[in-house]
């Protein structure tokens, strides 16, 4: 079976041939083709997968290739994680956003739609690519705004695109561990839009133990979620948000956080990664030992300026092992093999939630099979949650619109309406920002 990676010189590329590594039996990946438009970088992390498999029988053969068309040919799974402009492109996104006062984080608020509206172009182009190369081929999207972009590769390629985000693996997991319960038996109620979600039920045994963590302030405490957010909120809200909600609860702090930072996320990124490429060129050193050192210092300083602002201190060593590739394969083996499950994933709502249509993409708990992902119907969200919800996804659309017609007056309109810009001058002003600096949003005229 072969599995296509596009953005196959991406940092965390390793950390989803390393799950590959595990798997095995019958169905399970034999190729693996790294695509890129960056050689350099390809060469560099197959190196590391290299180191990876070196004692590993019968591992999935790696190769490489800078032409799309190449890679996708044949493909039974095509895995999208790309990153349209790099980070450096994430660092203005960033700064643009911060120097008129509003967040600039990748997938929220105007960075996330600045990305969004220079990603769904060659989204939208690779999806038409694989529905004329690779037909039959299921595609994984990671790339951000990943609820966003898989709506847009959705429209040419139907149910057969599929989202994945580690966030709420990861927050059902802190959960089910303060609770004392195995997160694989646990069914957990969670239901929004991508980095939108909360969860709102944890059912092991057919009963809901979330009530005993809302009732609990010490067990409250003891997580990541209960750091950032604070017992007396989330008892408020009578559910647990994803973590990324922080951006919403607590805006101000937040944006004031980042304007204080030695650096953005992004730039902070950017320049890790560029150190670690260049290490790597050297031939004498041990690619993976470098590779290794350089994510545990990239997990432990995830949202280290919204920890920062709750006083939440370290991230949790549990916490440091991420779980999106974990997803991946779970999703491709429940396709491949036909082994039934269920996953939170980034999916079409036919009807899951009723304020939305059934082409929006949500996220919520999916059955899994050969025939792909079939979203489990959800109770309504709280007013306040729907109301999120449905701004965010008619800001989603406009960037979709816009991104469509190339029409800059759109563009505006996305910009203005988010709850976290919320004005139309700040919104013209964050236009000419970003087209001043990203190349790949010189189509907005």
């Amino acid at each position: 079976m072969k599995l296509t990676i596009l953005g196959g010189g991406g940092f965390r590329v390793p950390l989803v041939y390393g799950a590959l590594l595990t798997d095995r039996g019958e169905g399970r990946v034999t190729e693996v083709v790294l695509h890129d438009l960056d050689d350099s970088r390809l060469q560099a992390v197959a190196r590391v997968l290299a180191e990876q498999a070196s004692t590993v029988d019968d591992a999935p053969t790696v190769t490489v290739s800078t032409s799309l068309d190449e890679a996708l040919r044949g493909a039974d799974f095509v895995f999208s994680a790309i990153r349209v402009g790099g980070l450096e492109g994430r660092a203005n996104d960033e700064r643009v956003a911060l120097d008129e006062g509003v967040l600039g984080q990748e997938t929220v608020g105007a960075g996330g739609i600045a990305y969004g509206l220079r990603t769904v172009p060659v989204a939208v182009d690779i999806a038409q690519r694989v529905a004329r190369l690779a037909p039959d081929a299921w595609v994984i999207n990671f790339t951000n705004p990943a609820g966003l972009v898989t709506e847009a590769m959705s429209r040419h390629l139907g149910d057969r695109v599929i989202g994945i985000c580690d966030s709420p693996v990861g927050l059902g997991r802190r959960i089910a561990r303060v609770l004392g319960a195995d997160p694989r038996e646990a069914w957990i109620d969670y239901v929004g839009l991508n980095h939108l979600g909360w969860v709102r039920g944890l059912r092991v045994a057919g009963r809901d133990e979330l009530p005993r963590l809302l009732a609990d302030p010490g067990l409250l405490g003891s997580f990541e979620e209960g750091k950032l957010f604070g017992a007396d909120w989330l008892r408020s809200l009578g559910a647990i948000p994803n973590e990324y909600l922080h951006y919403y609860y607590f805006n101000r702090e937040a944006v004031r956080a980042y304007q204080q930072a030695e650096k953005t996320r992004g730039a902070f990124l950017r320049d890790q990664q560029a150190h670690f490429y260049q290490q790597v060129r050297d031939p004498g050193v041990q690619a993976l030992d470098v590779w290794n050192r350089t994510r545990a210092e990239r997990e432990a300083t995830y949202m280290a300026e919204n920890r920062e602002t709750a006083g939440a201190g370290e991230r949790d060593a549990d916490d440091l092992s991420g779980g999106y590739e974990k997803v991946a394969l779970a999703l491709m083996r429940a396709i491949a093999r036909d082994e039934r499950t269920t996953l939170i994933l980034n999916v079409r709502n036919r009807g899951t939630l009723s304020v939305l249509d059934g082409d929006a993409v949500i996220e919520v708990p999916c059955f899994v099979d050969a025939n792909g992902a079939h979203p489990v119907t959800v109770d309504p969200l709280p007013d306040h949650a729907t109301g999120l919800v449905c701004v965010v996804k008619a800001v989603e659309r406009e960037v979709l619109a816009a991104a469509e017609s190339g029409s800059r007056a759109t563009a505006v309109k996305a910009f203005a309406l988010h709850p976290l810009v919320d004005s139309v001058n700040v919104a013209r002003r964050l236009v000419e920002g970003y087209t001043a600096v990203h190349p790949g949003l010189a189509y907005l005229t």
